[in-house]
């Protein structure tokens, strides 16, 4: 057994005077935590910490933000309509021009000829039209007038053919009186011969008898001459009766006529108009001399320069509407679980260092991946998921992008509050 086995227990020595102290401070300590107040302070410091907690987790979870985003605006290629030397160049690189300005003159001589030589031929032309035009009434009243004429001189020549037939019947008529009047004159005069050689009748009455039947023949001969006459006048009336009904057949071609010179007239207006529209196009071809800012912005890119030869479709230089922007940024697709369209955003600009207003305007239809020009293939066995990013179009508030500060392709944070 040990010596000290069963040995009355030794008392406690004597605290140190470097011991009180900090025993004195225990067991203040300890009176203060038995404090009522100090137990409030306590109380009152953990409910605060658990606020501000909750506060932090709503506010960090109110919203999605990304660094992978940037501004972006459309770029206008600007290029001439017609070929040309320039002549003069109304910008420099990064100027701000309004809609309309004049950026790049071409040499337009070659081109006010072509207009001088369009407007001639669109006056000849336009001339040749109202002629025809004209014509188309003139022609119609001629046409109808030589057409009732005709209707009028076939008229008169049946009346002419009927009445040199009447002539005929008659001079036929006197012509048989005459040949009756001769044969009897004959045989008085054969009668009278007869009894003037017997001395019954005198000499005188013989006579008398020798001029009748003379007489006679030469009556008949008259009547016989009157005839053919009349049956020569028969033939010239039929004659003229046929050559009416010939210029009658020829007027009846006047429909057809007038027809015609309306057709000459149409197409006359024809002609016309596809020069006018030489006209147009020349006219359109000078304006293109000088080429126009079709919308304002800030000239960038510029390769023209003066007396150069430039033909269309050659780029020229490129327009910045500064006006247009928007941001693209490229949210993990886990982050668009509460993104909606028209929700509020603030966007963190780092060339300028501020921060602008803006809204989520709408989400891209496919990964950023798909749009690339190799976009991966997952069909294989080594296959590893990974986290895509989808473009989200944010933009700025009206009023916002004042002063042409922000330009295309500057990086952004934008933060889209998905909570309110």
């Amino acid at each position: 057994m040990p010596e000290n086995q069963g040995a009355a227990p030794t008392p406690n020595p004597a605290p140190s005077p470097a011991a009180t102290p900090a025993v004195s401070d225990l067991r203040s300590h300890l009176r203060r935590r038995n404090d009522p107040r100090f137990r409030m302070f306590v109380i009152i410091g953990v409910i605060v910490l658990v606020i501000a907690g909750i506060f932090l987790w709503r506010y960090f979870g109110s919203y999605e933000s990304t660094d992978d985003a940037q501004i972006d605006g459309h770029v206008n290629p600007i290029s001439p309509r017609v070929s040309g030397h320039v002549i003069k160049l109304n910008v420099q690189d990064n100027q701000y021009v309004e809609a309309g300005t004049v950026l790049v003159e071409i040499d337009p001589t070659d081109y006010q000829v072509a207009v001088a030589r369009a407007q001639a031929d669109y006056n000849d032309a336009k001339a040749t039209a109202d002629a025809a035009a004209v014509n188309i009434p003139v022609t119609s009243i001629s046409t109808s007038s030589q057409l009732s004429s005709a209707d009028a001189d076939v008229i008169n020549a049946q009346a002419g053919i009927k009445a040199a037939q009447q002539q005929f019947d008659a001079a036929r008529a006197n012509l048989q009186q005459s040949e009756a009047n001769n044969v009897k004159a004959q045989n008085d005069l054969a009668r009278y011969k007869q009894l003037v050689e017997k001395q019954e009748i005198s000499q005188q009455q013989y006579d008398q008898a020798v001029a009748a039947a003379k007489g006679g023949a030469a009556g008949v001969e008259a009547s016989r001459a009157t005839a053919d006459a009349a049956n020569s006048q028969v033939t010239q009336a039929e004659g003229k009766l046929a050559q009416s009904m010939a210029n009658q057949r020829n007027a009846g071609t006047a429909p057809k006529q007038v027809q015609i010179i309306r057709a000459r007239a149409v197409s006359a207006l024809a002609a016309a108009a596809r020069k006018k529209a030489d006209l147009d196009q020349a006219e359109l071809n000078l304006s293109y001399t000088k080429v126009i800012a079709p919308v304002a912005g800030a000239v960038s890119n510029r390769t023209v320069e003066i007396g150069q030869n430039i033909q269309p479709g050659q780029e020229l230089l490129k327009l910045i509407p500064l006006e247009d922007i928007w941001v693209t940024a490229n949210f993990k697709e886990t982050q668009l679980r509460d993104m909606k369209p028209g929700q509020k955003a603030t966007i963190y600009v780092d060339a300028t260092g501020k921060k602008y207003k803006g809204h989520v305007d709408s989400v891209a239809g496919a990964s950023g991946a798909r749009f690339s020009l190799l976009p991966p293939e997952n069909a294989t066995g080594n296959y590893v998921k990974v986290v895509q990013r989808i473009p989200v179009k944010l933009v700025f508030e009206q009023g916002e992008t004042k002063g042409h500060e922000l330009r295309p392709g500057m990086s952004v944070e934008p933060k889209v509050w998905t909570r309110e």
